[in-house]
C-alpha cells in the first residue's frame, strides 16, 4: 500500500507543477472554411505563437471542405497542423472532434477558432467537465455569446488583436 501512496503523491505533484508553471496542455480545433479566409489575413503561425502563451499545443486540427486547394492543405502540414477534410457538415466533425478532446484527460484547454455560435453548447460543456475554454475569433461576425462564453478569448480585427483573459 505505501507503494500506491507515494504514487498517489507523485501524481499530485506533478499536477500541481504543470499548474504552478502555467503548462497547461492545449488541444486547438480550427473552423477553416470560417476562419482561414483571405479578409482575416490570419497565419497559422500567428495561432500556434499565441497558442504557446497559454501552454502547450498537443493536438492542433484544421478541418476544411472538400473544395480546399492543394496548397492550403500543404501550408497547413508544414505549419504542424494536421488537416481534416470533410465531405458533409464541418460543424458535426468540429463537434466530435471536441468531444474527443473533451473527455481527454491529458488535454486541459479546449481552444476553438471559429465565429460561429452553433459551437456554443460545447464550450458550455467543456467548461462542466472541469476543461479551461480559449476562443480564437475574427471580426467582423464573431458571436458576442460565443465570446463571453470562453474562459479566455483572443479577437483579431483588421485594426488589432484583443484579448480577455
Amino acid at each position: 500500500m505505501a507503494k500506491l501512496e507515494k504514487l498517489s503523491s507523485i501524481k499530485e505533484y506533478f499536477t500541481l507543477k504543470s499548474k504552478i508553471y502555467g503548462a497547461k496542455n492545449v488541444g486547438l480545433l480550427i473552423d477553416g472554411p470560417n476562419m482561414l479566409r483571405k479578409e482575416f489575413n490570419l497565419d497559422l503561425e500567428t495561432i500556434t505563437n499565441l497558442i504557446a502563451d497559454n501552454g502547450n499545443l498537443k493536438v492542433a486540427k484544421v478541418l476544411l471542405n472538400q473544395y480546399a486547394s492543394d496548397k492550403l492543405i500543404e501550408a497547413i502540414v508544414n505549419q504542424g497542423y494536421s488537416p481534416l477534410i470533410v465531405a458533409g457538415d464541418i460543424d458535426v466533425q468540429l463537434a466530435l472532434e471536441a468531444f474527443e478532446l473533451i473527455y481527454n484527460p491529458g488535454i486541459d484547454v479546449i481552444a476553438l477558432m471559429t465565429r460561429n455560435a452553433d459551437f456554443l453548447p460545447l464550450l458550455h460543456i467543456a467548461k462542466e467537465k472541469g476543461k479551461e475554454t480559449l476562443l480564437i475569433g475574427a471580426e467582423p461576425g464573431l458571436s458576442i455569446a460565443l465570446k463571453n462564453s470562453a474562459d479566455s478569448t483572443i479577437v483579431f480585427d483588421s485594426k488589432k488583436v484583443q484579448k480577455k483573459f
